[in-house]
């Protein structure tokens, strides 16, 4: 399909980004988007994305290696920023429902964990020395002198922000855009630790906030689940937006059956945001741990003590396809999910968009 019809500041975004459409898929962490998501979407003429910020600089390297294995085509790669003053620990109360949840598994009781023995300077050092295109980060900002070498090396570098404050800080820190995380989004919230509370602003009343704002290109992302909400998103200013739901049903995904079938029969209505999981705000669908942990929530420890703490409770949890356990993330969009190939997702999306966009202009 001719691009032609997209405006002129999105033709502008994509041809930095090497894409043909201005479609970015989400890069989830933590084992959706694989390397052969990635690839797929980004043979398919939009952009992939692999979420590695769990993952030690070896493992990254090994992901990268396989997307360039299944591409030519450019690719991001997506880190989380550390927030070094946010150490804390878990109640008791926390620490003994976790032990009950443990032994209902048939594993042992969590145990305050040891900081790992990398760095997010050791991740970023295998972004850079494998020469990925496109960068991206959440959860707060990378000291800008890093910033500034990787766009000496040609690296288009883009930041999250939950709110305009957020974004006008990524702009001033040279960022070459933006994602604007709406509330609805799936997963965790992009919010920087520096940041007052959890900014829960829609997407609909961000994205032209945050245009009006920055001269930066803009990302729409959260709740965009088909080409409606890709035109909706242009309309509002974006020149661009990030996708993560709607591809967790994709083929190339690396979505367990249980979190699948959950997706696929759920209702407008079925996620809600929770810190029981890793100790920062996330939206998922809701399931027995998160009921039966928030009233303990504002207990738990910050992101990662509770994150590493609930491991291996949720790695437990898939091997034993037992969706109660699972942190199944997932937008407020998701009961527009669809099942198909990554490919027939984008070709979808863009059809849609067209569609939309035409619909928008026929009458005028």
């Amino acid at each position: 399909m001719s691009t032609d019809f997209w405006p002129d500041r999105v033709k502008v975004l994509t041809k930095q980004l090497g894409i043909d459409y201005p479609i970015i898929q989400a890069p989830m962490a933590g084992g959706p988007s694989t390397p052969e998501l990635a690839a797929a979407v980004s043979n398919s003429r939009a952009l992939g994305s692999l979420g590695v910020g769990y993952l030690s600089p070896e493992q990254i390297e090994s992901e990268i290696r396989k997307v360039k294995e299944l591409t030519n085509k450019p690719f991001s790669i997506n880190l989380f920023v550390p927030d070094r003053d946010v150490a804390s620990q878990p109640s008791d109360k926390v620490l003994n429902r976790l032990k009950e949840f443990s032994e209902e598994l048939g594993i042992d009781s969590p145990e305050i964990p040891s900081p790992p023995k990398y760095n997010f300077e050791d991740q970023l050092a295998v972004v850079i020395e494998n020469n990925v295109p496109i960068f991206s980060f959440t959860f707060g900002i990378p000291d800008k002198v890093l910033i500034k070498g990787l766009l000496e090396r040609g690296v288009l570098v883009i930041g999250t922000a939950t709110c305009v404050e957020e974004g006008v800080s990524l702009e001033q820190a040279g960022c070459s855009a933006i994602v604007a995380q709406g509330s609805e989004a799936g997963g965790h919230r992009g919010t920087f630790g520096s940041t007052k509370g959890t900014p829960m602003v829609g997407g609909l009343a961000l994205v032209p906030q945050l245009t009006d704002k920055v001269k930066i290109p803009i990302i729409a992302s959260g709740g965009i689940m088909d080409g409606r909400g890709i035109a909706a998103s242009i309309a509002l200013g974006a020149s661009a937006v990030q996708i993560g739901t709607a591809f967790l049903s994709c083929e190339e995904a690396g979505v367990p059956k249980p979190w699948l079938d959950t997706l696929l029969s759920s209702k407008d209505v079925s996620t809600v945001l929770t810190r029981a999981f890793s100790g920062k705000y996330a939206r998922g669908i809701k399931n027995r741990f998160i009921d039966e942990m928030s009233f303990l929530e504002q207990e738990v420890a910050n992101y990662p003590v509770q994150n590493s703490l609930t491991r291996q409770i949720r790695n437990t949890a898939k091997e034993k396809q037992n969706s109660d356990f699972m942190s199944l993330w997932a937008g407020q969009g998701s009961a527009m999910s669809r099942k198909c190939t990554a490919q027939e997702l984008v070709s979808l999306l863009v059809s849609e968009t067209y569609d939309a966009l035409k619909s928008m202009t026929s009458n005028l």
